[in-house]
């Protein structure tokens, strides 16, 4: 063992008190430092902060006030489109469109819940009421509208002219949907064609989708032997469903809140809206128009063979 000497205890604190001396000494010229820095910033800040407020105030006070109108302007503009308008839009117009006659109808599914039919049939918000129901009845090809069989056979014993519509689905392949559709839905004479709902492509390409359509179409008018009408928004049919061979069919064109259908081509019934009100039904209903008299609606069901 190796002991310590009289002048190892001595020397001992004096070399800690060094270091401590030197610890306090770079501890205090960081903190002189972070003071500087900071002293920095809060003088960069306030010279912002000023080149901020100098610039308001050399800002002309018409350049300001035009701003300012024109951020107003496109606020109030996009409120009234998209919350106000629909609200506004007269959807009870007459049986009289473009000096043409019209006949109206709605389209429902179990959103509507459970039908008044005694009381819809009173619906009187036009001067010829209510004329044509279409209902949804399938999706996919293996789901059907829970209100479908009930709300279908009620139609008709009120004296309504009835339809179907299938809700296309990129989940499976056109032809199963359509074989779905024709198991589930038994069409008489006087009903509507049947009619495919076409709202999305999905994963489809273009030319896939209108292949999908094409087959689902020649399925459905194979079995029911009539030619079914395709459902769809103006900006989808004009994008996606543009074609010389889907053209024959005809068309149920939805475009909401507008005094007059845009849509170029033949068409033959048309979705104005989507708040409509009526008696015998909870909440907001779909309204549609056909395009043509009652006669004429009623030559374009389905006739006894």
């Amino acid at each position: 063992m190796v002991s310590r000497t009289p002048m190892d205890a001595v020397n001992r604190p004096v070399r800690k008190t060094r270091s401590v001396k030197r610890n306090s000494a770079s501890s205090s010229s960081r903190r002189k430092v972070r003071s500087v820095t900071a002293g920095k910033k809060k003088n960069r800040k306030r010279k912002n902060s000023r080149k901020g407020w100098r610039l308001w105030a050399e800002t002309p006070r018409w350049l300001i006030w035009t701003g300012t109108g024109i951020v107003v302007v496109i606020y109030c503009c996009i409120l009234y489109t998209y919350y106000l308008k629909p609200y506004f839009y007269r959807w009870d117009f007459g049986d009289m469109y473009a000096g043409h006659p019209v006949v109206h109808g709605i389209d429902i599914s179990h959103h509507q819940g459970s039908i008044d039919w005694g009381e819809l049939a009173k619906a009187e918000h036009t001067g010829s009421g209510i004329h044509f129901v279409f209902m949804k009845a399938t999706e996919g090809s293996d789901w059907i509208d829970s209100t479908f069989q009930h709300n279908f056979v009620r139609a008709r014993e009120h004296g309504f002219i009835r339809g179907a519509y299938h809700f296309f689905s990129n989940t499976s392949s056109a032809i199963k949907q359509a074989d779905f559709f024709c198991q589930q839905v038994e069409l008489t004479v006087n009903d509507l064609p049947p009619v495919l709902d076409v709202e999305t492509r999905g994963n489809y390409s273009e030319d896939s989708l209108r292949l999908e359509v094409k087959n689902w179409l020649k399925r459905v008018e194979q079995h029911y032997g009539v030619k079914p009408i395709i459902y769809t928004s103006r900006k989808f049919k004009e994008r996606y469903l543009s074609d010389d061979s889907l053209d024959t069919y005809p068309f149920w064109i939805a475009h909401y809140y507008v005094d007059s259908l845009t849509y170029q081509g033949e068409w033959a019934f048309w979705q104005h809206t989507d708040l409509g009100l009526l008696p015998g039904i909870k909440g907001r209903v779909d309204m549609n128009v056909f395009n043509g008299d009652l006669e004429r609606l009623k030559s374009f069901t389905i006739q006894p063979k």
